[in-house]
């Protein structure tokens, strides 16, 4: 099962064209007018990781396979959305299919781009979005509680501990607070109800992209500068990017995309540090596989124990799991590969308990 981040955001604020960039594609048609994105189009795009490469290079790899992380472009959420006002009822459905959520938010200033609430006020289109999601959430909670709070008259033990952890639940969304950000202050009881029971909209992590005209690259504005007050709050990520900027490096290759990115200061697309971003808030590591025929990326949560992680490539390696040999990136790359890390004595045979970490290159044994 893949990993997905949900691009969302009021209409007009650079959500298809910074998706378009993402999957360097025109999949989403970025349209001056809200709408114009019904079925969340779902695009998968390759984790940047150079380590997949130095690794190829020492093993003299055929083939090289990245890991992918799926974003999905979720239509321009509108004021009302959670009463069904524009296609609301239909982008909240599709938000609770994402694993976590890229927040784009408009930060430059265009009188040829309409701004739905009539003008840029960053703060402002996070709290709208984020009313929208927690109006549908105490929606939730109070369908479950009436039918709950019958079977807790009735003298249901169970129901009576249902209808507390509800009740805790309501008593933050009526502040009008998203729940992701009590994460630290719920029982893991309350939260795992609330994620895997109900599967409610504000637990899922966020991240806030900024989009800013390209003058205001790499540091942002006063606008950004909001944003990451606000995203304090909640310990929340926050990338600068310009989605147009984005859009055409997409288009290019090699020195060009290179001499582009020198003109405005920056070392790196800013998609890459989206994806980054999105990546660690998704709470993914990554291993590899590597050999003369392919060198590998994998895609696991942190905390998943070897045969687990075997699983990911084929699921008898899980079920007939042995052992896994073990070596870290660094010790792949300064032993130069499988035979000196053996050699050197760095490579270690791990069981059925290790948790795999981020940059272990492995071989499986199994036995089917």
């Amino acid at each position: 099962m893949g990993f997905s981040l949900g691009i969302v955001g009021l209409p007009n604020v650079g959500k298809s064209t910074l998706f378009n960039a993402l999957t360097e594609s025109t999949k989403a048609e970025a349209a001056n007018y809200p709408f114009c994105t019904i079925e969340p189009n779902i695009g998968k795009v390759p984790v940047p990781d150079k380590r997949l490469y130095e690794i190829a290079k020492i093993e003299k790899s055929q083939k090289i396979t990245p890991t992918y992380l799926e974003f999905r472009d979720i239509a321009g959420l509108v004021r009302g959305a959670s009463k069904g006002e524009g296609l609301g009822n239909q982008f909240l459905a599709h938000i609770r299919e994402v694993d976590a959520i890229g927040m784009v938010v408009r930060c430059f200033e265009d009188e040829n781009i309409v701004h739905v609430e009539g003008s840029v006020d960053p703060v402002r289109d996070i709290e709208v979005v984020d009313l929208e999601l927690i109006a549908k959430d105490l929606e939730s909670v109070e369908k479950r509680l009436e039918k709950v709070s019958k079977l807790a008259k009735l003298g249901k033990k169970e129901a009576k501990e249902e209808r507390e952890i509800l009740l805790t639940l309501k008593g933050v969304l009526e502040k009008l607070e998203p729940l992701r950000r009590y994460r630290n202050q719920l029982s893991g009881k309350v939260w795992n109800y609330a994620t895997k029971e109900l599967f409610l909209l504000t637990t899922k992590p966020v991240m806030y992209i900024a989009n800013v005209k390209e003058e205001d690259l790499p540091e942002g504005n006063k606008y950004v500068e909001k944003v990451k007050e606000y995203a304090q709050k909640e310990n929340a990520p926050v990338v600068v990017i310009c989605a147009k900027l984005e859009e055409e490096l997409a288009q290019l290759k090699g020195e060009e995309k290179g001499e582009l990115l020198k003109e405005y200061g920056l070392s790196e697309p800013g998609l890459h540090k989206v994806i980054r971003e999105g990546y660690k808030l998704l709470n993914l590591v990554t291993f590899f596989t590597a050999g003369e025929k392919e060198t590998r990326a994998w895609t696991i949560k942190r905390g998943t124990k070897a045969p687990q992680a075997a699983g990911k490539i084929h699921s008898d390696f899980e079920r007939g799991f042995i052992a896994a040999e073990v070596v870290s990136y660094e010790d792949f790359i300064r032993y130069g590969g499988w035979a000196g890390a053996r050699e050197a004595g760095v490579s270690r045979l791990e069981g059925k308990d290790y948790e795999v970490q981020d940059g272990d290159v492995i071989l499986f044994r199994f036995n089917v």
